[in-house]
């Protein structure tokens, strides 16, 4: 029982659940690489490559600020800081997530497989960007941008443009997002020396810089359906219209002086905006078929 309980802490430490993030815009990437639902092996290992390869970034960046996240109040709580599981169960864990991530790889196509460990690499190289670079954020978006791109990827075996609109899109969505979520260490980040646009730019110029990044993300978003063989249609626009209002709600709340709804802007609206758009454009593609 000892292996599954120190499994359960693993998985709630790496909040296996926010997988959501990441996982509706795989599916964006993969539809709009199939013009429709491909076959349920490709969807199946897709699923199984983005658990792995986001287990395992997540429990590397455990690891890796296990120290910081100590020294931190707001994370001194988290399983690794307070003892609830070893180091060398995460690295354990970290391996086998790495290894699922290269099976899916190796069962899609030849092009995934020879860039899953490049992917893996961006993965776990942006745990230690926060020690140099106030670009951290935007390294935090790279990671997340490879799962439109690897989806496509997955589901055709060669690279478009459409898919890198997509994963630059996601880039900055990400970025913007993380730093608002950032906002809340602000002090922490100062004393400890850390590396972030709130702890660069202050509060106010976090919240532009944020807002500037979602303004490119809506642009990029917008001129995906040119690129598109085919191009999108009005389900495509209905969901660039949620995202916009996502967003905007997100910076609403956000304010100078006023953080109490940080957690209601990152989780909630962030979660549903990805939901949201690969809904309305599954329906925009499948109902054109």
């Amino acid at each position: 029982m000892r292996p599954l309980r120190t499994l359960s802490t693993v998985l709630e430490m790496i909040k296996i659940e926010h997988t959501l993030f990441a996982l509706p815009f795989a599916f964006l990437g993969m539809l709009l690489a199939a013009g429709g639902w491909p076959s349920w092996r490709t969807v199946l290992w897709i699923v199984v490559a983005m658990v792995g390869a986001r287990s395992a970034a997540m429990a590397f960046n455990r690891l890796a600020d296990h120290r910081i996240d100590a020294a931190n109040p707001r994370t001194a709580g988290r399983a690794l800081p307070a003892g609830l599981v070893t180091r060398s169960a995460v690295a354990l864990f970290i391996m086998a997530s790495a290894a699922l991530l290269l099976l899916a790889a190796w069962e899609l196509n030849p092009l995934a497989f020879y860039l899953a460990p490049l992917a893996l690499a961006i993965l776990f190289f942006y745990s230690y960007t926060k020690r140099f670079t106030w670009a951290a954020h935007l390294f935090l978006g790279l990671s997340l941008s490879g799962a439109p791109l690897g989806a496509w990827i997955a589901v055709r075996g060669d690279v478009r443009l459409t898919p890198f609109l997509l994963a630059g899109a996601v880039l900055t969505w990400t970025a913007g997002f993380d730093i608002l979520y950032a906002l809340q260490d602000l002090d922490f980040d100062v004393r400890a020396k850390l590396f972030s646009v709130p702890a660069r730019f202050g509060v106010v110029g976090a919240l532009w810089i944020s807002g500037a990044l979602h303004v490119v993300t809506l642009t990029l978003l917008a001129l995906l359906p040119s690129v598109y063989p085919g191009g999108l249609g009005t389900g495509y626009w209905v969901g660039w219209a949620g995202c916009l209002l996502l967003i905007a709600y997100q910076h609403w709340v956000v304010r100078p002086g006023d953080l109490s709804r940080l957690n209601a802007a990152f989780f909630t609206a962030n979660g549903a905006l990805s939901v949201w758009l690969f809904a309305a454009t599954a329906l925009d593609i499948l109902a054109a078929r």
